[in-house]
């Protein structure tokens, strides 16, 4: 198939690659193999851990007559990266910042446990008595049991023996003298706690038995945050493609409109937006999401600035009077369409993990070191937008965990275009419509996702849009939706695909959550009718590069068509791989779901199709970002991997 060589020969995509080495292993369960075995089709918003089953456990008062026994929370210094030393927490009057590390210590144990942990509830009306004593109701979870463990599932959750000073009780206070000795000595141990402003009060609660057979041993007092109302973890998405108008997105215990103020002077008023449980799907058994997984998210608010100018500094902030108002910040809108460079950071699967020991509900825990690698690339300036595409937050119906997962990428998302495409574990969920009925979004079936990241969609969960940047058009499409012949969706691909002016954008780029080519033979890495339905798509409109996630690692093919390699690269200069497309002959496909978990393991061989890496080692994770320009002097296209 010939290529237009007057409005597509004078271009250039480099790549490069940050290798980030995570050094993780996930603990083993030591769960009774039937419940293990009873679980299975729950896997991926349940998995197997204990506390990931917390919710399934009877829980009580523990028959402890300890008079001695407290719990205490403090305030404890931050260190930033920048040297600063500041105290975020004032606990002593009741009063959380919005950020900051809480050191909870439990004194007076009469005989330190391995067994002993301590939990952050949220919120903190943890009482089991308001739990509907009804035990079917969690019979989803893949268990049988009276009750959960509480209401509200726990944020997060430490074993007291992470103070190593616990168990050998080197800590010692004595409770009760006599005769000139000491009669009662108790221990005590302390942990850190990472928290957020996530707008709901919160507890400390100190559990024995573990998190197999747990009870209340001690609850702390409740804490609020100073200001539940603040406007937080604003972040900046494209409406359009002219980079004139960007929408800023932000969460807020205040429903009355906020404002943004930008550059000289501007300001706009906040639409907002929110979602209750009755939003949340479900089946027969209630989901996670709309049951013990539920925390209320607050308010979203959403607020287009426009007057923008392509390629440009400005700043912001967001809030009000009344709720109180962000910091500062600094903020580059992407090239307009048309111009000449684009540099956009691309990958899936990221999540998140706890900046502290704790474990929580999922730990994605290459996501603090890639957020980190982000920021360095964003505040070189070499970033004009990020892709994240699928499987964004995993909150997976544990609803508090998509304000952590805000609050990890505001330091990029408020200072460059995030754009996201969605991922079965934003949108699966049986009889919900999706493609694919398994429960991997815990029953929030799009409702959270679409909240929070508003993109330049045609309607509520069509969650299908194109945009362009420099000379580039992307197609994000989600392949959780119908994309069969003559659906919505299919219909709109093409349309979008045939439609673009390849003289003003020559780059096609195609994204997507799920894979077309994966070496992984994990269940589901590849649905073949998805491949047959929408590869053809690809060839007929001369797709550039494919994009996908779900697949936790990195992978690359050839110039590819239906499994065939139809072209290969050659070593320029530079030795980079380079494809001349003067002759177009297939889309390249890169599998780039490797942002946050630990790697998914290939086997030894691979398929013909894939083009391997051999300068990066198999066992570690790295961001992906691709430089696309245009240059007068280069016909040929190197291509990501080099």
């Amino acid at each position: 198939m010939e290529t237009s060589i007057s409005s597509r020969s004078a271009l250039q995509l480099l790549s490069t690659f940050a290798i980030l080495f995570l050094g993780y292993s996930s603990p083993s369960s030591n769960l009774p193999s039937v419940l293990v075995n009873s679980t299975a089709e729950f896997q991926n918003y349940t998995a197997i851990s204990e506390f990931r089953m917390l919710n399934r456990r009877s829980l009580g008062d523990c028959p402890d007559p300890n008079p001695y026994l407290r719990i205490n929370v403090s305030s404890k210094p931050t260190v930033y990266d920048d040297g600063h030393v500041r105290v975020t927490a004032s606990t002593s009057k009741s009063a959380l910042s919005d950020e900051g590390y809480v050191t909870v210590t439990v004194s007076g144990v009469l005989v330190p446990s391995a067994s002993d942990w301590v939990a952050m509830i949220s919120p903190s009306h943890s009482d089991v008595s308001s739990c509907p004593f009804n035990a079917i109701l969690y019979e989803q979870t893949g268990d049988l049991s009276k009750l959960p463990l509480l209401c509200h599932y726990p944020v997060k959750a430490q074993y007291v023996s992470n103070d190593p000073d616990y168990l050998n009780c080197k800590k010692k206070t004595c409770k009760k003298h006599g005769k000139g000795a000491c009669l009662v000595t108790t221990c005590s141990g302390s942990l850190t706690f990472h928290v957020i402003n996530i707008r709901t009060d919160i507890e400390f609660v100190f559990f024995a038995g573990g998190f197999e057979t747990p009870c209340v041993l001690k609850r702390s007092k409740t804490l609020k945050f100073a200001n539940p109302k603040k406007p937080l973890y604003g972040h900046i998405s494209s409406v359009d493609s002219t980079a004139e108008s960007m929408r800023l997105t932000w969460v807020s215990g205040d429903k009355a409109p906020q404002h943004v103020e930008y550059g000289n002077g501007r300001s706009q008023a906040s639409e907002v937006a929110t979602f209750s449980q009755s939003n949340m799907c479900t089946s027969v058994l209630p989901s996670p999401a709309k049951d013990f997984g539920w925390h209320d998210p607050g308010y979203i608010h959403s607020a287009v600035m426009t007057g923008l100018k392509p390629s440009t500094t400005f700043s912001y902030r967001y809030g009000s009077a009344s709720a109180g108002w962000s910091d500062r910040i600094k903020f580059r809108t992407p090239p307009a369409t048309g111009s000449d460079e684009v540099k956009f950071l691309a990958f899936g699967d990221m999540g998140k993990a706890p900046r502290d020991p704790s474990v929580e509900h999922y730990i994605q825990p290459g996501s603090l070191s890639v957020v980190k690698a982000l920021a360095g690339e964003v505040s070189s300036g070499n970033v004009d937008s990020i892709f994240h595409i699928g499987d964004i937050s995993y909150a997976t119906g544990f609803l508090v965990e998509w304000d952590f997962f805000l609050h990890l990428i505001s330091p990029v998302a408020s200072r460059v275009s995030y754009m996201t495409a969605i991922g079965n574990h934003e949108r699966d969920y049986i009889d919900s419509g999706s493609v694919y009925v398994t429960p991997d979004s815990g029953g929030e079936c799009g409702v959270p996702y679409e909240t929070y990241f508003p993109m330049p969609t045609p309607a509520k969960d069509k969650p299908w849009y194109s945009t362009e940047q420099g000379s580039v058009h992307f197609t994000i499409i989600s392949t959780e939706h119908d994309w069969s012949n003559n659906s919505e969706q299919y219909d709109w691909m093409n349309k979008d695909m045939a439609g673009i002016d390849r003289s003003r954008t020559p780059w096609l780029v195609f994204t997507g959550h799920r894979p077309m080519y994966s070496s992984s033979d994990g269940l589901g890495s590849v649905d073949s009718n998805f491949v047959q339905a929408v590869e053809p798509l690809l060839l007929a409109n001369k797709v550039d590069l494919v994009l996908f996630g779900h697949v936790h690692n990195y992978e690359r093919t050839c110039a590819v068509y239906q499994r065939q390699c139809l072209g290969m690269p050659k070593k320029d200069a530079n030795g980079v791989d380079t494809y001349n497309n003067t002759n177009y002959k297939a889309p390249v496909h890169a599998v780039i779901g490797m942002a946050g978990f630990s790697l998914d393991k290939f086997p030894a061989g691979v398929s013909h199709w894939n083009q391997p890496i051999t300068n990066h080692p198999p066992t570690h994770s790295c961001v992906h970002s691709f430089e696309q320009s245009t240059s007068s002097s280069q016909s040929n296209r190197p291509v990501a991997g080099a």
